[in-house]
């Protein structure tokens, strides 16, 4: 009698352990398949027990659900800025393009020196208003993802080339050497882009270096990722100051005077960060700044 008792009791035992392993892979399984279906944006609502482990399940399909409709929002908030940078864009171009151009007409007039004085201004503040706002709309472009980048392997050098015959004209009038390495080396990039982003770092470069320094562009080969250098003999940045220059409209203090809105460095980011490389910058006061961009090899 004892025996048969003892028996039936390990018999419950093993049906409750056993039904209780059967409810917990069911209940795995679940929660597996609502992962599922969030990775591909489908959250469905279910009715669950209150076991504690049934109501972290419910608790995940509330987390689960909110997310979808988190994506769903920020979808159409991405959809309302692509419109609203395409208004921008289209609204600004021709009012823009015509105070350049009335800007030069006037120039060009019998003006007295004040006229003229002022006349220029007006050009160089359209011309800069002008830079302002195609840089936001390219910024957004990109943040937003209305804008991606198609990195390909590519051969370094002509995108170097490109960019640095824009700069020659600029670096000449005033009076600073533009130097450019040759390199054999190829990199995983979007040429386009990639020239954009180096732009900025000459453009940054000319502008901060004073007459009569120099300014250079080479490129470093490692195992993984190329090193892509824009070296000037301007006044330095501090250390301190270092790890803000590439946040967006950060500006020094030593430079306020300069021209520019501190958009340059975060665009240059950006892309970098798009094409799976990264920028950092060694600078020291006095000894100038050398920008890199690193580009990967595959």
């Amino acid at each position: 009698m004892t025996t048969c008792f003892v028996l039936l009791v390990l018999l419950l035992a093993a049906a409750v352990v056993l039904w209780d392993r059967l409810r917990l892979r069911r209940q795995i399984i679940r929660l597996d398949a609502m992962l599922e279906q969030a990775t591909r944006g489908v959250s469905q609502e279910e009715t669950f027990d209150e076991s504690r482990l049934s109501a972290l399940e419910t608790r995940l399909a509330h987390y689960l659900s909110s997310s979808a409709i988190s994506a769903k929002q920020v979808a159409e908030e991405k959809e309302k800025i692509k419109t609203l940078i395409a208004d921008i864009s289209h609204q600004t171009k021709t009012p823009i393009a015509n105070l350049c151009l009335y800007a030069q007409l006037l120039a060009e007039l019998d003006l007295p020196e004040e006229g003229r004085t002022c006349a220029a201004a007006l050009e160089a503040q359209s011309r800069k208003l002008q830079a302002l706002i195609e840089d936001l709309v390219k910024l957004s472009r990109l943040e937003t993802g209305i804008l991606s980048l198609t990195p390909r392997q590519a051969p370094l050098e002509t995108v170097l080339e490109e960019a640095a015959a824009q700069f020659l004209p600029k670096a000449e009038g005033k009076q600073l050497r533009l130097e450019r390495h040759p390199t054999q080396e190829w990199a995983v990039f979007d040429p386009k882009w990639t020239e954009e982003a180096l732009c900025n770092l000459l453009d940054n470069a000319i502008k901060y270096t004073p007459p009569g320094g120099r300014v250079s562009l080479g490129v470093q080969s490692y195992p993984l990722f190329c090193r892509v250098d824009v070296s000037d003999t301007g006044p330095g940045i501090p250390e301190a100051e270092q790890s803000k220059i590439f946040q967006r409209f950060y500006r020094a203090g030593a430079v306020q005077d300069v021209e520019g809105v501190g958009i340059g460095l975060y665009l240059v980011r950006q892309i970098a960060q798009e094409q799976g490389g990264y920028v950092k910058v060694r600078s020291r006061p006095g000894e100038g700044s050398t920008f890199s961009l690193f580009l990967p090899r595959d």
